[in-house]
This record gives structure tokens, sequence and C-alpha cells, in this order.
């Protein structure tokens, strides 16, 4: 049973060019959209998104199936106050969230002037990495006597079978769900009836006969409430050591957990020179530091919600419409996707479909011929007119309406949300199935910075081969030979804060070691005769100004630069074009001279 609630080269006299490479964190299906050597990304963690609106809770639900298991025999079950509406969720809002607000690191390259012949200062190189995819209704439901039918509600939403359960006590749901052919794990008793005595139903989720993993498809609940919580203490149950666990939040303004804390990682811990990728390792320790306890979360995003670029994913467009299905010829069904942007069927054997759910729509209603392929089949349907199953099809109106629940009315919906919402902040932890010991809880704090997702570091390299890497706050670390990035000895922090945030104003303070590694930094640097010049200072003003870039109170995170932590480090490299300029370093004075933060 998988319990779902999180459910779920030029060489310039005068200046410099700039020569990008990048590589992304992936949240999603993949890192960057299609650009060149993007790769796919196996997601083994859970994500969800929560809509905030004033005295209702709307979540999204991303469920996803083991390919090698048996769909049929899985089970989501979800803890919840009360019975919610159900609808079908967009997988393409989920691939539009996790792939837009991705963070990004970048390492741009310049080069010390080395004598008269020697390379012209200044010469930039970018280098970028990522770390780290209708039917309702409701009922008052009262309690059920013991020894009754558990079953308070039943409904389907898209591919799904839902049955609401409540009882005094788990024995008689256990037995229900068992009855029914629901997977059951040993040992998840006492955490449900822990739900029981709180007062909690619990929604029962399962494919509906005759569907499979390609059916599969997010899940919306929305119901009445001013608390966002998802029922992780459940989730321990189906778990797997270090699960990747990523939240979204739209709202009005920035959002951050109530009941577990959150961290700013360490940046000598992140391995600049490789773009993050030992950003999940990073990640990993730094939730399970001192007074985090493995019970926090790091904020990869946080800004404006119209980072998400709705089209790029097509979870929807205006010229989608499913009554032209109805009364169509069977033949013409693969033309008039065609024509509304949902499909790209050409020649003789290729087809495109531009929404996940959409090829298995086909299958129900336009199975595939024996014999045949399913792309030589629907990418020429009227050379097989007379193989159509003419019953499957019948008017078409079952194809429509299909098409209108499980494609367009979802995500027409995210649109709406997107729309309306302009505030979107994405949280990110890693954590055992030991630690699922609390519920966590979000709220929206309105004094809390932006976190934007681009972070940019640059390498300068010396004519010794030696390198200094200015992070994104301005603090500077020499790295001896250009590389590997260093291990500072006796450095043992792992977060740089840990923070609690209330419902307003700047977060407090339980942890907070930006003196001590600014310490190591400059004692470091020290020992490898950096600066050239002793007086020149070496580290941020973050050691006397807890409020600056480097450290501050929920804003960019000293370790990301410019973003606080980031997830999923998949490490795709891109190759990129030519763009921005820096200033040529004119000799070894403008070098020492080179602004540092205060």
């Amino acid at each position: 049973m998988r319990t779902s609630m999180l459910l779920g080269a030029a060489f310039a006299a005068a200046g410099a060019v700039a020569l990008p490479q990048t590589a992304e964190a992936c949240g999603g299906v993949f890192c960057d959209g299609g650009l060149p050597n993007s790769m796919p990304v196996n997601q083994d963690g859970e994500n969800v998104l929560f809509v905030l609106n004033q005295n209702e809770v709307e979540v999204h639900i991303q469920i996803s199936i083991d390919p090698n298991t048996n769909a049929q025999k899985f089970a989501w079950l979800v803890p919840i106050a009360q019975i919610p509406e159900f609808e079908v969720g967009s997988q393409p809002l989920f691939d539009a969230l996790l792939n837009s607000s991705v963070p990004t690191y970048q390492l741009q390259q310049t080069f010390e002037i080395c004598g008269e012949n020697g390379i012209s200062g200044g010469l930039t190189t970018n280098a970028t990495g990522t770390a780290g995819d209708t039917a309702g209704g409701s009922t008052s439901g009262e309690e059920p006597a013991p020894g009754e039918d558990p079953v308070v509600f039943k409904t389907t939403a898209g591919a799904f079978e839902i049955v609401v359960l409540q009882d005094q006590t788990i024995e008689p749901i256990k037995q229900w769900l068992l009855d029914n052919d629901y997977q059951w794990i040993d040992g998840s008793e006492m955490v449900l009836q822990q739900y029981l005595d709180e007062g909690n139903v619990i929604v029962a989720l399962k494919l509906a006969a005759g569907s499979d993993g390609g059916d599969v498809h997010p899940i919306v609940l929305r119901y009445p409430s001013n608390e966002n919580c998802f029922p992780l203490r459940l989730t321990r149950f189906a778990s797997i050591e270090n699960m990747d666990i990523r939240v979204f939040v739209l709202g009005d303004q920035r959002a951050a957990p109530t009941n577990y804390r959150h961290v700013l990682v360490n940046p000598l811990k992140i391995d600049w020179l490789q773009f993050a990728a030992n950003y999940k390792e990073v990640i990993t320790k730094a939730v399970d530091d001192l007074e985090a306890d493995g019970l926090a979360f790091v904020t990869e995003y946080a800004g404006p919600s119209n980072v998400v670029q709705p089209f790029s994913f097509n979870f929807y467009s205006t010229s989608w419409n499913e009554a032209a299905f109805v009364g169509l010829p069977p033949e013409q069904v693969i033309t008039t996707l065609n024509d509304q942007g949902l499909a790209n069927c050409f020649g003789a054997d290729f087809c495109f479909y531009n929404h996940p759910l959409l090829e298995s729509l086909l299958n129900d209603f336009l199975p595939v011929p024996d014999g045949l392929a399913a792309e030589e089949f629907y990418a020429n349907l009227p050379a097989y007119a007379g193989q159509i199953d003419a019953m499957a099809w019948g008017d078409g109106s079952g194809f429509a309406q299909a098409l209108d629940s499980r494609i367009i009315a979802p995500g027409e919906h995210a649109q709406e949300l997107l729309d309306t919402y302009s505030y979107l902040t994405r949280m990110y932890t890693v954590i055992s199935p030991n630690e699922m010991i609390a519920d966590p809880i979000f709220h929206i704090n309105p004094d809390l910075p932006e976190v934007p997702s681009f972070r940019s570091a640059t390498e300068y390299n010396l004519c010794d081969g030696n390198s200094v890497v200015t992070l994104p706050d301005e603090r500077e670390i020499f790295v001896p030979n250009g590389g590997p990035w260093p291990d500072f000895i006796g450095e043992m922090w792992w977060a740089e804060e840990v923070q609690q945030v209330a419902l307003k104003g700047k977060p407090m303070h339980l942890v907070n070691n930006t003196a001590a590694i600014n310490k190591k930094i400059e004692e470091w640097n020290l020992a490898h005769g950096w600066p050239r010049f002793p007086d020149a200072p070496t580290t941020s003003a973050s050691d006397t100004d807890s409020d600056g870039p480097g450290s501050s109170d929920g804003g960019p995170d000293s370790a990301t630069g410019g973003g606080q932590d980031d997830a999923s480090g998949c490490g795709c490299r891109t190759g990129g074009g030519r763009g921005g300029a820096a200033l040529m370093l004119a000799g070894l004075g403008l070098l020492a001279a080179r602004r540092r933060r205060r």
C-alpha cells in the first residue's frame, strides 16, 4: 500500500565574453524541458501542492505507481479531518511546478592576467547546475456504532474509486479494506488508530477495475479548514530511507513550516565546482543538524507564481474542446486531436501526445487492433477504418466526457490557480521513516523575503593554478590547484542557520553558525595566502549583520547563493550560448581591490 499525502575559445583583448553551461536540479519529468542533453529524473519522493484560501484548503496529491507492481492491489489511505470534495488533478501542473521552480547553480569562470602574452583577464565562462515532478460529494457522516459498516461515503474521480471510512476503532476499517481487495501493511494499525482518536476519517483510493498504471493521475481534495497538514506519520509505513518530499504552496505570500524547523545550509558543504552535485547529501545532513533533528524543511523557491510557464507543459489550452468528438466518426479522431494541439500524429507511424493521459484514453475508446503497433494505427486511422472497434467508440460521447473530466477540466483549473494566486513557495526535505513522527503544517508569513531559484558563483583562476570562488553572498573561498572543492578540517556544521518561523515577523534563530563559518573561511584563506593583501576583508557582512545576504531571516541561503536550500541534484548539464560581460581585471592591484561585502 502506497500511502500518499505528500501525498501521498576566444579571448577578448579589452573585456570578457560569457560561455554558459547549465545543469539543473530536477524534480519533474525532465530537467530542462527538452534542452540538449536533458535527462529523465527518477523521483523516489512525494510531491504535494497546497492552495491556501480563506477558510478552505485545496490539496493536490501526486500519485505514482511502481510499474513493476500490480497497480490493482495498491491503495492510498489519507487521514483527513472531514469528508472532502474530490476531483481529478493535473499531472502537467506538477511537471510545470517542478521544472519552473527548479534551483539552478551557475559557476562563472574568470582568469587572472598572466604576463603580456597571457590570458586577457576577465574571460568569463558560465557553468550552471541544478540540484535536484470529476465527481465529488460530501456528507456529515455520523460516527458509526462498533460493528457497523465503516463506509460513510463513496464516489469516483477519474480512474480512482474512493471510499471514506469511519469508526471508533481501526479493526472494522482494516477488515473492510482486506475484504475489498485492498493491500494492508502490518504495523500501521496504531498510527491509524491515533488518527481516528483525533477525529479524522480515512479516505481510501484505488484504481477502478479496468484501469492500469497509464491511467494514474493526481487527486484533488478540497475541504473547509484554516490549516493545511498532511499525515506524514502514516507515510512512514510505505516510505524509504532518505525520501524526498517537496511541498508547493500557492497563496498571496510566502509560506513556511509551522511545526517543523526551517534550515539554511552551510555554503562550505556545497560542492560549487560540481554544480552542487552533492546537494541531497548536504540537505539530508543539514535537516538532521542540531535543533533541526530531522524535522525541518528548506526553501528552494519563493516568489511570483508566474515563474511557472504553463504552455511549456501543455496542461491547458483554450483550443481543447470535448464537444468536437461527440458524433465524430472514429477515423477522424486523431485529425481532430492534432487540430486542437492535443496530439501530433503524422506520417506512417509517428504519434506524440501532449498530455500523459491521452494515449490511455485512446486505448480505452479506440483500442489498437491485434497485430498493429499503436503508432501505426493512430497515425493513420483512415487506413484501418475497417478494423476500428465501433462499439468501443460509440458516438464519441464517452470519449468526450473522459477527455473533459481527466484532461480539460483539470487543466483549466490549474490555469485558474496560477492566475488567481500570485505567490509560489517550494519547500523540500529529506526524511526517513523513523523521523516521520509529526505531521507537517504550513502557514503564510507576510514578512518573509523572496528566495530566487538561480544561484551564481564566480571562480577566479589564478596564474599559479589555484583559484578563488566567490559565492553569491560574496564570501571568498580559496581552492588549491583549482579543485576539488576543499574539505574544511574541523568544520562540522551542515546548517548555517536553524530557524523557527512564526506567523509574522522575522524567523527566530535557534542556531546561527554564521560567525563560526566566517572564521573558518578566514583561517582557511589566510593559511593559503589569500587574500594577497591580508588587510582586505574576506568574509561577508553576515558575521556582524544577520539580516544581510548570506545569512538572512528566511532570505537567500548563504549555502545556495541567492536561494535557500534546493533538492534533487540530478546534475543535468546543457550547453548554452554566449551572453553577458565581465569587467576586465587590469592587473594584480585591481584583483586585490575587487569589491567585497562590507
